[in-house]
């Protein structure tokens, strides 16, 4: 198989990181696969074709800051790479995130249309079928299951300072997305699947294929990190996120840490200086890491994992906590309970910091067994996630060969 992916990064990020372990599975498979992302580099080892360039990236901002029309700019980097894919001719055009400053989608759709080949779009977040936003969970908004307008998220990513274009962006969108007759739509979480079936997309299949992660390094290690702190003794209640911000639970985090006494410590990883002078004394603050190696010797030294996102589809950080044997309390927010088991975690009503408080001031690090959290995470290795994709490229081909 001819496999194109599509996304706004290749390598870095959690969705870069995933369109790149696909392509390697790809072709370990001897399957054939190219990728074509829009922002930063992406690996010498990986066959890419960059979208644009950093200066049309800027240009695609600048329209969506002005006039909210985030998706519809880019156009000149949308015809090349529509040229590159004519000369590549997959078999399979795999989409990612196609926002991100970098594409534009009128173009883009209309040419799958003409062309007719079997697409497959993963969701990773709400963008695809709303006007404006990527994820709406935290306002409660319920606009998106009939026509977007007046958006309360204009000043949210992608921002716009002036106006509110979310009722056109949407009609657009509707319109564009649903003109493919060979689409099938893949969620990483039952929590999207299910928005999806609820919006204009409820005419394709969706299929759920949870995020997966390298079990070769994220298992229980030695880690020297309780020494290098002076925790030793102490009850290690951990955070991770790669952007801190109140919908990643920052603040429910901030509250937490001001009500745990010792031998309860609080270490949050991805903090930056301007965050670190905001939280109580008592938080060890570690900048951001991309060393996965790090992460599971942190992880494997931290009694309990606590993920209070407010909007999250389905959070990797869980699963490389419970596949290092760290349990984890979460608000049931998302897709961030479906990675939890009562084997190895507790589940706590959206926003209910008490609640959150007292479930982890009466944590006892000996309820759960580490052998059991192991084991349960062991259903997340992403060979035996991506697998699936190359299961339903096959099926998809199939389909198309017998119609």
């Amino acid at each position: 198989m001819k496999i194109l992916q599509i996304n706004s990064v290749c390598g870095v990020g959690s969705t870069g990181r995933i369109v790149a372990d696909l392509y390697n599975i790809l072709m370990e498979q001897s399957h054939d696969c190219t990728i074509a992302f829009g922002r930063e580099s992406a690996p010498k080892d990986i066959r890419t074709i960059r979208i644009g360039s950093n200066f049309g990236n800027n240009i695609h901002v600048l329209k969506s800051r002005l006039l909210d029309r985030h998706g519809f700019g880019s156009v000149r980097a949308t015809r090349k790479v529509i040229n590159d894919i004519d000369s590549y001719n997959p078999d399979i055009i795999h989409l990612h995130n196609i926002h991100g400053y970098y594409i534009n989608v009128e173009l883009l759709f209309r040419y799958f249309a003409k062309i007719n080949k079997p697409v497959i779009w993963t969701l990773h977040d709400c963008w695809a079928f709303t006007g404006h936003c990527s994820h709406f969970d935290y306002i409660g908004c319920e606009k998106w299951k009939n026509r977007c307008y007046s958006c309360e998220q204009t000043k949210n990513y992608p921002k716009s300072l002036f106006y509110d274009n979310s009722k056109m962006n949407f009609n657009q969108k509707k319109e564009l997305f649903t003109l493919i007759d060979k689409m099938h739509i893949v969620t990483p979480s039952n929590w999207l699947a299910n928005l999806v079936k609820q919006s204009f997309l409820s005419v394709y299949p969706v299929t759920v294929i949870n995020n997966g992660i390298d079990l070769d390094v994220f298992k229980p290690v030695d880690s020297r990190f309780r020494h290098m702190h002076s925790l030793n003794g102490r009850i290690i209640v951990l955070g991770v996120a790669s952007n801190w911000s109140k919908k990643k639970g920052f603040d429910a985090f901030a509250n937490l840490a001001r009500q745990l006494k010792a031998p309860y410590s609080v270490v949050m990883v991805g903090i930056n200086e301007n965050q670190r002078k905001l939280l109580p004394n008592n938080v060890i603050g570690i900048a951001k890491t991309n060393s996965a190696k790090e992460l599971a010797e942190i992880y494997s030294a931290a009694d309990v994992f606590v993920n209070p996102t407010l909007e999250d589809t389905f959070p990797t950080v869980n699963i490389e906590a419970l596949a290092c044997g760290t349990p984890v309390v979460t608000y049931r927010t998302g897709g961030s309970p479906e990675s939890i088991s009562e084997s190895c975690g507790i589940v706590v009503d959206k926003e209910d910091i008490k609640s959150l408080i007292k479930t982890v001031e009466s944590f006892n690090p000996q309820q759960f067994d580490k052998n059991s959290i192991v084991s349960h995470a062991q259903q997340f290795e992403k060979r035996t996630k991506f697998n699936k994709y190359t299961k339903l490229y096959n099926s998809i081909l199939s389909d198309c060969e017998t119609h």
